[in-house]
């Protein structure tokens, strides 16, 4: 029997367990769905900030702007996240208690959503109200739910959604959303997370955070007046006029419906424990290795459109003999291997954006040409085997910024994991050349991808100091002995601390910590001298709008995730 098998259940009474029934929950929401026209109420007077997504925590970091979705050829998703529904009145902890839950458990990949992004757009005669203060924002009638079901359901399939920014200023949305992909785990909270049927069904587990009344009103006047900039007579009023009486008809009845309910809030570390073990007890039953399952996929469908494959002339299929062939030398392979990344790259150069151009010849006649119209060409390699595909870069992008991912699998999860990370700044509006050698499951690309979109997306390993661990790194196909491999090794360690060192000192690159990337998804290129059709279809089914360039896409992958046929040695 599970912890929430135990309906009723009270522990040193400090936290309760409730029963669901969902038929008589279901139908005991109907009188709490909002009459139409009912009047709202104002929450804030400041501009809504959109929090940095990562919680720092005394022993790690935790990115919580989600992770890259895995799919298999059909789209089926190999995880369905995990969605925890915390509701409760204003100021009673919800927050506090999904930072609380975050960090307890300890997964790399968690989605904070929060209600107040969904608030509806004002009328101008609803703008009046608001700005007089009598618009009652804690009113069911006062949130977007057809627009926050529809984004939780896609959260939860694990696929991309856009976040409203709301503006508490001026009661309207951003001109620019927020992006935000699917995880393992999603946390929504707001005070009215239980009012609607069709939201409590995407809910896993639902909480209900039980904080005092008087508690309440002490931190919401402390909140309002000391950063709001509100006096206490107002924030009084509103409280008795809307926040009170919103709570004990459409928030309070809901705690019935809740499958645990917290006292005291994110001070209950008793409650906070026993729902972590729940939630990692779930996790563990849903729990498949993300390269496991893409590698059991049987490819059965056409390539996508967004794959663009190098003619295979009689060049091409001459070096790809060369570099296939296992008797070929190791300086051959190397040689004939840079050949063939250079014709790919210039057939990605291709694909980026150019317009007419005319130009005056020291013959005094007009030539029509094109030149490049985008901002910037960044190139990011996947270390260590991205890095030789950098020299072909360079020899045709004249002072090409580079940057660098480091991305290993974890032994024990068989996930992709970010170690190191160093990208040039101001790159979200540049056109990315992401290179990798060999494109096997998509697993660790679709990790890069996705961290060149938000940024901050995923888990540190810390040491006790809180430096990154990256002393075990991946070693490439191309390696053709065991001497070479502890040369390569002592190569890149090396490298990797002078570059660090570098960066350190250096305006020109920036931290993981430090910034978000947000580059455009139909503004990056993944280049691979030769992949795999599993590999190409999960980043085509993640990422739609990111162009994929090979040179060669093989069938099959062995059981060590090895392509097929393949170049190089194992």
């Amino acid at each position: 029997m599970t912890l929430l098998d135990c309906a009723g259940a009270r522990i040193s009474g400090c936290w309760s367990l409730r029963g669901d029934s969902s038929g008589s929950g279901e139908d005991s929401l109907d009188r709490l769905l909002p009459p139409a026209g009912a009047p709202r109420k104002k929450s804030a007077t400041s501009l809504s900030k959109t929090e940095p997504p990562l919680l720092r925590t005394g022993k790690r970091t935790i990115y919580t702007a989600g992770r890259p979705p895995w799919y298999d050829e059909h789209g089926a998703q190999s995880k369905e996240a995990f969605v925890i529904g915390l509701c409760g009145g204003s100021a009673s902890g919800k927050t506090t208690v999904a930072n609380k839950i975050i960090e307890a458990l300890d997964v790399p990949w968690v989605v904070l959503l929060s209600m107040d992004s969904f608030y509806k757009v004002l009328s101008p005669e609803e703008q009046v109200l608001a700005a007089q203060n009598d618009y009652n924002f804690d009113h069911p009638g006062a949130f977007d739910f057809e627009l926050l079901v529809a984004t939780l359901r896609k959260l939860k399939q694990g696929r991309s959604v856009k976040i409203p920014v709301y503006d508490f200023t001026t009661h309207r949305r951003q001109k620019d959303w927020k992006n935000l992909y699917g995880a393992s785990v999603i946390i929504f909270e707001g005070i009215m997370s239980f009012a609607d049927k069709e939201l409590l069904q995407l809910l896993d587990m639902k909480i209900f955070v039980d904080t005092d009344s008087d508690i309440r009103l002490v931190r919401r006047l402390r909140r309002d007046i000391t950063e709001r900039g509100r006096d206490i007579e107002g924030v009084i009023k509103q409280y008795n006029k809307f926040v009170k009486p919103a709570f004990e008809q459409y928030i309070e009845p809901t705690m019935r419906l809740a499958d645990i309910v917290v006292p005291r809030g994110g001070g209950n570390m008793v409650a906070i424990d026993l729902i972590v073990q729940h939630v990692h007890s779930q996790l563990e039953e849903r729990e498949l290795s993300v390269r496991a399952l893409l590698a059991s996929a049987q490819q059965m469908q056409q390539l996508p459109q967004t794959l663009s494959v190098l003619e295979s002339t009689p060049q091409v299929r001459g070096l790809h003999t060369i570099i296939r062939n296992k008797e070929t030398s190791r300086d051959e392979f190397i040689f004939y291997s840079k050949r063939l990344m250079r014709l790919l790259i210039e057939h990605a150069l291709t694909f980026l954006p150019s317009q007419p151009c005319a130009v005056q010849t020291p013959q005094g006649h007009e030539y029509e040409g094109r030149r490049h119209s985008g901002k910037g060409i960044t190139g990011v390699s996947i270390l260590r085997a991205g890095e030789t595909m950098e020299p072909a870069l360079r020899a045709v992008c004249k002072d090409v910024r580079i940057g660098k991912i480091l991305i290993q699998t974890n032994l024990d999860s068989g996930e992709p994991e970010l170690h190191y990370l160093r990208l040039p700044k101001d790159i979200s509006e540049d056109h990315v050349i992401l290179m990798d050698s060999t494109v096997s499951t998509g697993a660790a690309a679709m990790m890069a991808v996705r961290v060149l979109l938000v940024g901050c997306t995923s888990l540190f390993r810390k040491t006790a100091t809180g430096a990154s661990v990256t002393s075990s790194v991946l070693t490439p196909q191309v390696c053709r002995c065991s001497v070479e491999v502890i040369v390569c090794c002592l190569f890149f360690f090396l490298f990797f601390f002078f570059f660090s060192l570098y960066c350190s000192l250096s305006d020109s690159c920036s931290d993981v910590s430090e910034q978000d990337h947000e580059v455009q998804e139909d503004k990056i290129m993944l280049v691979s001298l030769l992949m795999a059709e599993l590999g190409v279809h999960s980043v085509a089914y993640a990422f739609p709008k990111v162009k994929i360039i090979t040179t060669a896409v093989d069938k099959n992958l062995d059981d060590c995730l090895h392509v097929i046929p393949g170049i190089g040695k194992k």
